[in-house]
């Protein structure tokens, strides 16, 4: 499932995938509310920072806790609308986000089930570069799971493992000084 705030550029552009709960926000388990929501360090800056670079900045977040009825999509839905309004505010945007609500043991009878969007599933990734034009080969998946990794290497970019005692903006400044000095 998507929100996808801007629309396809002609030519392809690169894509900074980036998951949310631990790599965007304090991981707290299943943050819904705005009231719960830390910015991990640095966070705000990294995307403005992509947003500058040219790269698609898009959310991809595994949601159980909407399978586990701890919340609603209109929830879900509501904090990512205050985590845009935060953004531009710091002169940042997400240009789409993509979550999966479902759980093969969720309590919510709709969203009980195994399926190819929650990562390490790749439907999520497939449903934004069907709907972008994505250069895969300069995207990149920064994650804090195992699944991301798994989802960004079976969808073919690279996984960037990130640690919630970094600056995200440290690890989006490497990772484009890398990009512009390719090891060659």
């Amino acid at each position: 499932m998507s929100v996808a705030a801007n629309k396809p550029a002609d030519s392809p552009r690169p894509a900074a995938f980036l998951d949310r709960d631990g790599v965007l926000n304090v991981d707290r388990g299943y943050v819904y509310q705005p009231a719960d929501l830390q910015w991990i360090d640095g966070a705000p800056a990294a995307i403005r920072l992509l947003n500058k670079a040219g790269y698609l900045v898009v959310l991809i977040t595994n949601q159980s806790g909407i399978a586990r009825g701890l919340y609603t999509e209109a929830d879900m839905h509501r904090l990512h609308d205050y985590m845009r309004e935060e953004l531009k505010r710091e002169g940042a945007r997400i240009d789409a986000i993509y979550y999966c609500p479902h759980h093969p043991e969720g309590t919510v009878a709709r969203y009980t089930m195994a399926c190819r969007c929650r990562k390490p599933g790749t439907g999520m990734l497939e449903q934004a570069a069907a709907e972008f034009s994505i250069d895969p080969a300069r995207s990149f998946f920064i994650g804090d799971k195992d699944a991301d990794m798994q989802a960004a290497a079976a969808f073919g970019i690279r996984g960037i493992r990130f640690h919630q005692q970094d600056s995200l903006l440290d690890v989006v400044r490497r990772q484009l000084a890398a990009d512009a000095n390719p090891p060659g």
